[in-house]
């Protein structure tokens, strides 16, 4: 057995383990403490990178919580206000009803109703000003879309989240068909021998029908009155005219191609195409053109930016003019048509295949978006409308020329008939909205919410698991380090003790 001073081998190495346990001692008792496995990037790189992702997410989850509950509280609010102005309107269409009542009103009565009226709808203005969320406006329009046209025969009807905003240039409308009328008019003159004889007019539209077989009380123009009460009567979508000659036209009060209805009468060409035969009548057309130079559907006189479009999605426009005012588009090609002696006979018009410009479409881009997912991409807008009377049963056609519920009035029967029209205009308006709003609130923010929740456990449950101390298997580590120390530390003293052999052999 050797002996050496310079160098205690033995005590190095159990000095050498006596440093490692105290290490792996010093980092069980941090784990125990902390609850943590990783404390550090060197406790595992791969694993710290992995629970640091995941921490990250499981934030943002917990904020788009936060979020998603706040956008929820704000659509019950917004929709609490909506309530109280359909609940006012209801109100408002009560009085309308009352006012019709002809035969019991007198001017006092109606100018009180008018003054209700009035009441109301100055509730509903103070409503739409004034419903907020914090210092968020709800109603007034400022948290939507909004929008304005320059041309004539243009009018901005509504928008989506996903409509562009254009409201430094505009989107340019082109125009390469207007919408008409279905209608149909007769061949052959009702003179007063049909009259005499009982001529008989049907007109069925959308499962509707009216029918009248004229007297020999009538005269032409009474039995075409007669007809059209008996139109008005089964509310019929049509409007009935004769003319001068005697020819009668039908044509629906709508446009656009779903605008049909049938025609018959006892003589042939009078309305129908055989004697006492049903004539269907289906020659309505649909607005055709682009917005922007994108596609866009029509629908009567709506035209409507497809899904998908790059600025115009769900972007709805109404062009008024018929076929024969956007033939006179300065853009229209003209042609001189001559007859085969020569001369000028008469000029044809065509619209040119790109459309005819009628006018541009500012669009103003401010629905409300809210961040509901831990991710970019995860969010959800929506516009709320504007609730003023003014805004309010627009675009009903009407002989009054009301053009919103701001416009209502009593005071006249035919001003009463139109109102009411304008008022269920305008309860479906809200109505349609507050479905808008509250499948937005199931379908998006709920459903969303509840999966969020659940997406949190499992984010969490997940990090748990990488980053999360197992306590009872760290403290038998714990345990194994603290008894490997303290023998470590023994065996330093043991090794020691070689020295002390060394100084005897010396002392000999």
């Amino acid at each position: 057995m050797a002996f050496r001073v310079n160098h205690n081998i033995r005590a190095i190495n159990a000095n050498r383990n006596l440093q490692f346990n105290q290490a792996d001692l010093s980092k069980s008792l941090e784990r125990l403490s902390s609850g943590l496995r990783i404390n550090r990037a060197s406790d595992g790189p791969a694993a710290f990178a992995i629970s640091e992702h995941l921490r990250s997410q499981i934030a943002g989850v917990h904020q788009a919580i936060d979020n998603s509950q706040t956008a929820v509280s704000l659509l019950q609010t917004t929709e609490a206000n909506m309530g109280e102005i359909t609940s006012l309107l209801t109100g408002v269409r009560q009085l309308i009803i009352h006012a019709l009542n002809d035969g019991a009103n007198s001017d006092a009565t109606l100018a009180a109703d008018q003054m209700e009226i009035r009441n109301a709808l100055e509730t509903i203005q103070q409503i739409a000003l004034n419903a907020q969320f914090g210092e968020k406006k709800l109603l007034d329009g400022s948290n939507g879309v909004t929008g304005a046209t320059s041309g004539g025969d243009l009018d901005f009807i509504s928008a989506t989240t996903a409509t562009k905003d254009s409201r430094e240039n505009g989107f340019e409308v082109r125009i390469s068909q207007a919408a008409e009328k279905s209608r149909i008019k007769g061949t052959t003159a009702l003179t007063r021998e049909m009259v005499d004889a009982g001529e008989q007019f049907v007109v069925i539209e959308d499962g509707k029908m009216a029918s009248y077989t004229t007297t020999s009380n009538d005269t032409v123009e009474t039995a075409v009155q007669n007809l059209r009460s008996e139109i008005d009567r089964n509310r019929l979508n049509v409007d009935v005219s004769v003319d001068d000659a005697g020819y009668i036209e039908v044509k629906h009060s709508e446009y656009g191609s779903n605008s049909m209805f049938q025609v018959s009468s006892t003589t042939a060409g009078v309305l129908s195409t055989e004697a006492g035969e049903i004539t269907s009548v289906s020659n309505g057309l649909d607005v055709k053109g682009t917005i922007n130079g994108e596609s866009a559907i029509g629908v009567g006189q709506e035209l409507t930016g497809i899904k998908g479009a790059k600025c115009i999605e769900g972007l709805k426009i109404k062009y008024y003019a018929d076929g024969k005012e956007l033939l006179m588009a300065p853009e229209c090609v003209v042609y001189d048509m001559e007859s085969e002696n020569g001369g000028l006979v008469k000029e044809r018009r065509e619209i040119p295949e790109e459309g005819v410009s009628v006018g541009r479409v500012y669009v103003s881009q401010n629905s409300m978006k809210f961040q509901i997912g831990g991710n970019l991409t995860n969010t959800v807008g929506f516009s709320l409308s504007n609730m003023k009377p003014s805004s309010l049963g627009t675009n009903v056609i009407n002989k009054s020329g009301i053009r919103s519920l701001a416009d209502i009035s009593v005071l006249e029967h035919q001003h009463a008939q139109d109102s009411l029209r304008i008022v269920d205009e305008a309860i479906m308006q809200i109505s349609a909205e507050r479905g808008r709003l509250g499948a937005i609130q199931k379908h998006s923010l709920e459903s969303n919410l509840s999966n969020l929740k659940v997406a949190n456990e499992n984010l969490i449950s997940s990090e748990s698991v990488i980053r999360d101390t197992d306590m009872a298997k760290e403290m038998a580590t714990y345990t194994s380090n603290q008894i490997k120390t303290q023998s470590a530390a023994a065996m330093l003293a043991q090794s020691n003790q070689d020295s002390d052999k060394v100084l005897r052999l010396l002392n000999a």
